[in-house]
């Protein structure tokens, strides 16, 4: 019995399991295997036979002779830190602020997620119309300086062009997490702060934010690693122009492979890619992992 027992579980577990696991596997972690073989390879993405083995000569060419990879790396690395910071700080605020008895906090929460709803392509094309035709219609009508820049014209404004279509597309999703784990903080908690003479930011400081830290770590991976991964904005509001001064690491090394037709090359710069945002998200969980408590 139980040996038929354990062979039942094996083949339960086989129906259930095994066809999402070969999905997986061909989906993900196959393509995955051959990008790593692929990055040592000098190979023009479209005849297998002419990938050419040429060992660490990818590597050495990206962390020796490639600038633009290094403007696009430090251009994401800055574009990441600011996003992070003001999509959780803006997240932050409109949870607090829609967790009140509000007569329209649901339609709001719906208004405010909306963003997070539209195609990342389709969103940068409807900004991009706003940033070159909407802006200037309203600096010709009022003259204030802010809506008479080239917003997708100069490397300065193009960056925080960026910046602010990430933050209104990601605030509302992260406003959603924030909202979820703040209707499950005791409310007895809260109550005896007030009653104990703290005032509203003193407990949001000392109760709320400690018990919400779970939150707190998801939203910062997810803010973290989209940061990291921005394309679709990227290609479809600056195409990382001027010249290559707004280039994401995700558009680098889609321009090195699908423009440039280096596939080789592209793969061994995903490969990097791959692992600074991995180093980076599991550094920032576990710091904030840290930090969490429980009610």
């Amino acid at each position: 019995m139980p040996k038929r027992n354990k062979n039942g579980e094996w083949l339960q577990q086989t129906v259930f399991v095994g066809p999402g696991l070969l999905a997986f596997a061909i989906i993900v972690l196959v393509p995955f295997l051959l990008g790593f073989y692929y990055s040592f390879t000098e190979w023009n993405g479209l005849d297998l036979d002419k990938a050419k083995w040429i060992g660490m000569d990818n590597l050495h060419r990206i962390f020796t002779d490639d600038d633009k990879f290094w403007r696009s790396f430090w251009f994401t690395i800055r574009f990441t830190a600011i996003t992070v910071v003001l999509a959780n700080v803006l997240a932050f605020l409109l949870a607090l602020s829609l967790s009140r008895p509000l007569k329209s906090r649901n339609a709001l929460r719906t208004i405010f997620f909306l963003p997070n709803v539209i195609g990342g392509i389709l969103l940068g094309y409807i900004w991009q119309f706003i940033f070159t035709k909407g802006f200037k219609t309203i600096g010709e009508l009022t003259g204030w300086p802010t809506f008479e820049l080239p917003w997708l014209g100069t490397p300065q404004t193009g960056f925080w062009g960026l910046v602010i279509v990430f933050v209104w597309q990601t605030a509302g999703y992260m406003m959603v997490i924030y909202i979820a784990a703040m209707v499950g903080v005791p409310k007895d908690l809260t109550e005896a702060a007030v009653i104990d003479g703290a005032g509203y930011w003193q407990t949001v400081r000392k109760v709320t934010i400690p018990l919400i830290m779970p939150a707190v770590t998801v939203c910062l991976f997810l803010t973290t690693s989209n940061a990291f991964k921005m394309f679709d904005l990227n290609l479809s509001l600056t195409k990382g122009g001027p010249g290559t001064s707004t280039q994401s690491l995700a558009y680098n090394v889609y321009a090195e492979a699908l423009v440039n037709n280096r596939y080789g090359l592209g793969t061994a710069k995903a490969m990097i890619f791959f692992i600074l945002v991995s180093v980076i998200a599991i550094t920032q969980v576990w710091l904030t992992k840290r930090k969490e408590v429980e009610a």
